[in-house]
């Protein structure tokens, strides 16, 4: 997608933050449109987390503004962000591993019976219906989550945010330490999550997962934005530069 017209899903204006004098995200300005992926990217210590995170509520900026939508929004805890159809899924997943996927997915949130049971059989229905838009193939409804693979596993977390509404997703890593076949189940993943309109910030240190799946690279280094490019327009090696030396394509460092 080219996202030239219309309204930013998100829009983190102008955002600052330190921490005990040391200035972790210095006046950033990132965007996200509706079905597109926007990949962060940069060296530990970059501040791309810590941006991330004025964005699902985990931190509170010192400076800079939110729009959701093109209003201005106010994020001062995750809840606030889930009120936003804002959801995080760590690289860790957040998953209870003794419980399958229907309880994983409804964890917290049950469904219950009118006489005030859990409803388990409802509880799988809708997990079936919501894995079969997001992952066809997945099968393994009666396992506990332990025992799915690492691409099956983050099929779970991935359709948990999406049945609770989420429209905009912060994805950490998704594809660190899986396989070839589960970066590849990732991958379609994230083009099914696209074509139903939802954006994405990934955070990402693997160029290559960058450029295979996103859109657009934001590159940040030491708190400040070097750029945003068309991932399209650029090659590696441009953005290994902006990285190491945080220089745009095509301009001295």
């Amino acid at each position: 997608m080219n996202p030239t017209k219309g309204t930013p899903l998100v829009e983190m204006r102008d955002i600052s933050i330190s921490f005990g004098g040391i200035r972790a995200v210095d006046h950033v300005t990132v965007d996200l449109y509706p079905g597109e992926v926007v990949g962060l990217l940069g060296h530990n210590g970059a501040g791309k987390s810590t941006l991330i995170k004025c964005l699902s509520g985990a931190y509170r900026p010192d400076s800079g503004d939110i729009f959701i939508n093109g209003e201005k929004a106010t994020i001062t805890n995750p809840r606030d962000a889930r009120s936003y159809n804002i959801e995080t899924i760590y690289q860790t997943l957040a998953l209870a591993d003794n419980l399958n996927a229907a309880s994983n997915l409804f964890l917290g949130r049950e469904l219950v019976t009118s006489a005030g049971f859990v409803d388990d059989a409802a509880m799988e229905a809708e997990t079936r219906k919501i894995m079969a838009r997001l992952n066809p193939n997945f099968r393994k409804f009666n396992v506990p989550v332990s025992a799915l693979s690492g691409g099956q596993r983050q099929s779970v977390a991935i359709a948990r945010a999406v049945y609770f509404n989420a429209k905009i997703l912060i994805m950490d890593e998704p594809t660190a330490a899986l396989g070839p076949h589960e970066t590849q189940m990732v991958a379609e993943l994230i083009q099914e999550l696209k074509a139903q309109g939802i954006g994405i910030f990934l955070i990402e240190h693997d160029i290559h997962a960058v450029m295979d799946l996103c859109d657009r690279a934001s590159v940040m280094k030491n708190g400040q934005l070097v750029g945003t490019v068309n991932v399209n327009e650029v090659t590696d090696e441009d953005i290994l530069g902006m990285i190491i030396l945080g220089k745009q394509p095509g301009k001295a460092a």
